[in-house]
């Protein structure tokens, strides 16, 4: 199967991708974690990639097209979530004509659609582990210590692009050059999942499952 799973920041779709990939055994393929990790790294993309990032705005089209097309190639047969991406039309366009180009297309495109207040509740409240990656929420999903990771005992913090302002910003963003992307694969007469994500995690994935099971049986 290969995926497309769109939303808001801070709908879910990490926490849904994981789930997904575990239960299919699909490749999980996030732009921002990727991004991320050139950040770390220091690479040129990283550094590039980095101004845009903090502020909220979305990375040029030329960069992560490039980046994330890249990594489909070597996705396994079995297939890949593509985890915020495409997150323009003109991203969406050129995945089309790469996966065009290797004879595959997107099986489906699941849309986690959630309220903008939620959002901000949530991503507010999210501190992350710069060390593994773990992500804790100070209301919902707190440590076992406060202000620690659970797995290795690093200091947790607050992303730069989780502040309220910055979420502001990014939802705006979102609903000026992402939402498009739903309504063009719609117009292209592509399988498109519109499912609530307002609801408990366990819930969304529930809703999930029952699309994908069906789609995996054909």
């Amino acid at each position: 199967m290969r995926i497309v799973l769109l939303g808001a920041p801070g709908s879910g779709k990490g926490t849904q991708c994981k789930r997904i990939v575990t239960r299919y055994g699909l490749l999980h393929l996030s732009s921002g974690d990727i991004l991320r990790q050139q950040r770390v790294e220091g690479t040129e993309l990283g550094k590039t990639a980095r101004t845009y990032m903090d502020s909220g705005a979305l990375v040029p089209d030329q960069i992560i097209v490039e980046m994330m097309a890249d990594a489909i190639m070597k996705a396994p047969d079995a297939g890949f979530v593509l985890d915020g991406f495409p997150r323009t039309v003109n991203q969406a366009t050129e995945l089309a004509k790469s996966l065009a180009a290797a004879n595959q297309k997107i099986d489906v495109i699941l849309n986690l659609q959630i309220d903008d207040q939620l959002v901000v509740e949530r991503m507010a409240g999210r501190r992350s582990c710069p060390q593994c990656g773990a992500v804790y929420n100070i209301e919902r999903f707190k440590p076992k210590v406060e202000g620690v990771c659970d797995n290795d005992g690093t200091k947790l913090i607050q992303r730069p692009d989780d502040s309220a302002e910055v979420v502001a910003n990014r939802l705006e963003t979102y609903h000026l050059q992402t939402e498009p992307v739903i309504d063009y694969y719609k117009k292209n007469s592509s399988t498109v999942y519109d499912i609530d994500a307002n609801k408990d995690a366990e819930e969304v994935i529930a809703l999930v499952f029952v699309k994908l099971d069906a789609l995996a049986r054909g």
